[in-house]
């Protein structure tokens, strides 16, 4: 791969993030599997609950389910004692194979996904990706993604370096992995807000995805069922959401996603940065 970039006024890359950005619709295999996992241990969560630290690494969202009051009191009450690291690290260990387990059946791509990409790749662009997966469940997850057409030039997972999102340790990662040094130059699409953050902190533009992500939270079918004044009012609360976090576009899925890349080349040309 060559490590040599043009220009600080040409696009040079894209990042995805994979689950609910690229692939799994609505990002619901994680959902289950943390309501289960709690359920092991005679605590209840509600999906919503679980969904509300999604894009961090697992470990972090299992911690930062641990601190919401309402779990804190039900581990208190089973176990006689509140949360510790350590019990984060066994539920983290009992998780993985759980998520793992229903991962695949989750993976299928997003409407408009592989046809973006392939339209990336012919305008010359490096295609990145990160992850709140761990590499485990990546290692599940990569070869079915690559048996239908999907291959990204790098894979940057939870738990490969010392900080996950929103750090932009990951982006960094990705740069030096696709030979690219103006952030600036690089756009960030995830579905999440603190995937949001981790391109808006390694100085990169950020695009959420409202509609096919973890904002919105509903599997393809289940969106496509909606009356169209009902994917109105959820697409802009879930808009709202990603604008809130700091998002430089706001689109319903990858598929929307060639304008917006029009648009800030545009800018780049003009010497406009994110």
């Amino acid at each position: 791969m060559s490590s040599t970039q043009a220009s600080s006024t040409e696009l040079s890359a894209v990042v995805f993030d994979w689950a609910g950005t690229i692939l799994d619709f609505g990002s619901c295999a994680p959902m289950g599997a943390f309501v289960r996992l709690f359920e092991k241990f005679g605590i209840t969560i509600s999906i919503e609950q679980a969904r509300g630290p999604m894009g961090v690494a697992k470990w972090d969202h299992i911690k930062a389910l641990s601190l919401l009051p309402e779990v804190a009191a039900q581990w208190e009450r089973q176990q006689g004692r509140p949360f510790t690291d350590a019990d984060i690290d066994h539920l983290y260990e009992v998780f993985t194979p759980m998520n793992a387990a229903v991962v695949a059946d989750f993976a299928d791509f997003i409407p408009g996904a592989l046809e973006t990409v392939a339209a990336l790749r012919a305008r010359g662009l490096k295609i990145g990706s990160t992850t709140g997966y761990n590499r485990p469940i990546m290692d599940i997850v990569s070869p079915i993604a690559a048996a239908a057409g999907y291959l990204p030039d790098n894979l940057v997972c939870a738990g490969d370096l010392s900080a996950g999102r929103p750090a932009p340790l990951m982006m960094y990662r990705c740069f030096a992995e696709l030979g690219v040094w103006w952030p600036a130059t690089v756009v960030k699409v995830d579905d999440t807000d603190v995937g949001i953050l981790e391109g808006l902190n390694a100085g990169s533009w950020t695009v959420g995805v409202a509609v096919s992500g973890n904002a919105m939270g509903l599997q393809l079918h289940e969106w496509n069922a909606l009356p169209v004044a009902e994917q109105q009012l959820r697409r802009e609360a879930a808009a709202s959401k990603l604008r809130a976090a700091g998002a430089h576009y706001v689109i319903d899925s990858v598929a929307d996603l060639l304008p917006v890349l029009d648009d800030i080349s545009e800018k780049l040309a003009r010497g406009i940065k994110p």
